[in-house]
């Protein structure tokens, strides 16, 4: 019986993905669970991941003409209440505060003092139309003063029963874009404008496949016109919503009486949009490219995209290899990768280089280099590439400098390529009922995993199809933007279609 190959990932993806995740997030030393239930500390390579998200994105957005800005925390209860949907959809998701000050509890301990009682309860941010919208109220009293376009960056909680790190927990990081306008379709320009960015970000710095949509009225967001998402696959065939942008029509306008003198003179409510993204993207990353020797960084994204490894066995040794290190280092540095300088790291711990090598396995860094007397003998360098897998190859210093770019250039296109072949693998498009329902229904007993994908099938938005989805626990996706108008028969009403929706089971 042929022996099976070892992994720094125990279990492996096919034996129990959920678990899988778990162990790819503490191996990689990207988060751990906090003290505080459903939260998580992000370490500092989990941390750098996020910063390099919010840099790119950042730029983005500015680039977009949106300015940063930040607003509380709290939210009085009474914000919430003016729009009846949206307090709906949030209300049990609220952390609510209620008191101001804690005194001695007779029992022992401490308790909230009874005396200290808000008159008003404030709600911790589970998003920030409300609040914002006031602001905005404030702000906005002629068409010149419009648009507004505002971002911040900033936590927010909802009170999440089952959490997973990166992909649910209690409190997240994220940003939310609002922008408010004088007509409704540059409202609407502005919603699919901010979904694009989200798309190209997902697709060119994440790797990551999406597929941009309209999601339907039973999955849009509460007290929006229009919601807007790019929906991923990962590799246990459930699809990951990575971004929404969301039309809001007049709705909080008129909640928040945010309103402008128009050209005319005339005084009417304005038109508003929100967006977002979120820490989630971290798992959709995990989830996306890495394997059973734990992450897989895209070059863009990762906090150092070249680690160099100096190997010695004495003072003698480290003397010869650590200064072409230091120099191998600002040559690399010198040199650019998708407009900026290539990031580097020399890790140099004192420490077995086993473990160190793979620990930079686990981590994802996409080009890992080793270098002993030998190669500082033979001016080369050891290189391996993490989305290969597998043993490096020596290659001559100079060779390897030179061609720093198109490398990472390649795993980049490459890990693009390898998610987009596995999604397209599990893509179908159905026309039967039966069919739909064995396409997400299990066939194996020992791998249950292994069904679904992402189908497109023809639909009527109806709340008579919930009761089959609910059943085999899957959801509309989105009705994708790009797809083509084609007459059809809803699947599951038997009424006419004119466009299919994808479907899914989801994070």
């Amino acid at each position: 019986m042929a022996k099976q190959p070892k992994s720094a990932i125990s279990p492996t993806r096919a034996e129990d993905y959920p678990e899988w995740y778990q162990q790819v997030v503490k191996a990689a030393d990207l988060a751990e669970n906090s003290d505080v239930r459903g939260c998580m500390v992000i370490k500092p390579w989990g941390y750098a991941i996020w910063e390099n998200i919010q840099k790119n994105l950042d730029a983005r957005f500015k680039a977009t003409g949106h300015e940063n800005a930040y607003f509380p925390l709290f939210i009085p209860m009474s914000f919430l209440e003016k729009e009846a949907e949206h307090v709906e959809g949030f209300a049990k998701e609220c952390a609510v505060v209620t008191h101001h000050r804690l005194e001695p509890d007779p029992a022992g301990g401490l308790r909230p003092a009874p005396s200290a009682e808000l008159q008003e309860p404030l709600i911790v941010r589970p998003t920030s139309e409300t609040i914002i919208g006031a602001t905005f109220a404030r702000w906005v009293e002629s068409h010149r003063d419009l648009p507004i376009l505002i971002n911040q960056w900033a936590n927010v909680v909802r009170w999440e029963m089952r959490t997973r790190m990166f992909l649910r927990t209690t409190e997240f990081l994220w940003q939310e874009g609002h922008t408010v306008h004088a007509t409704e379709e540059e409202a609407v320009a502005e919603t699919r404008q901010m979904l694009d960015v989200y798309a190209d970000f997902a697709e060119n710095v994440m790797a990551m496949p999406v597929i941009k949509g309209e999601k339907t009225s039973g999955e849009r967001f509460p007290g929006a016109v229009a919601t807007y998402s790019i929906e991923a696959m990962m590799q246990d065939r459930k699809a990951l919503q990575a971004g929404t942008s969301h039309f809001l029509g007049q709705n909080f306008a008129k909640a928040q009486e945010i309103k402008f003198q128009n050209v005319a003179g005339e005084l009417e409510h304005a038109w508003t949009t929100s967006w977002g993204v979120s820490t989630r993207l971290v798992g959709g990353l995990i989830m996306t490219h890495a394997d059973d020797d734990g992450l897989i960084v895209p070059p863009k994204l990762a906090p150092a995209q070249v680690v160099l490894l100096p190997i010695y066995r004495n003072e003698e040794e480290a003397a010869k290899v650590l200064p072409y290190v230091e120099e191998l280092k600002q040559e690399l540095e010198a040199q650019e990768y998708a407009g900026e300088p290539v990031r580097v790291k020399v890790d140099n711990r004192d420490m077995r280089g086993g473990e160190k090598k793979w620990q930079w396995v686990k981590r994802g860094v996409p080009i890992r280099a080793e270098i002993g007397p030998r190669d500082v003998a033979e001016d080369g360098v050891f290189v391996s590439r993490r989305d290969l897998g597998g043993k490096g190859q020596g290659t001559p210093r100079g060779e390897f400098i030179q061609r720093i770019s198109a490398t990472l250039n390649g795993i980049q296109q490459g890990l693009f390529d390898r998610a987009a072949k596995a999604r397209d693998e599990v893509t179908v498009r159905i026309d039967d009922l039966d069919e739909f329902k064995e396409f997400f229904t299990p066939q194996n007993e020992d791998h249950p995993e292994i069904h679904g994908g992402l189908a497109y099938c023809h639909f009527v938005d109806t709340p008579e199809i919930e009761e089959t989805l609910k059943k085999l626990k899957v959801t509309v996706r989105c009705v994708p933007i790009d797809g083509d108008d084609e007459p059809g028969t809803c699947l599951f009403t038997g009424q006419p279609s004119e466009k299919r929706a994808v479907f899914a089971k989801a994070y």
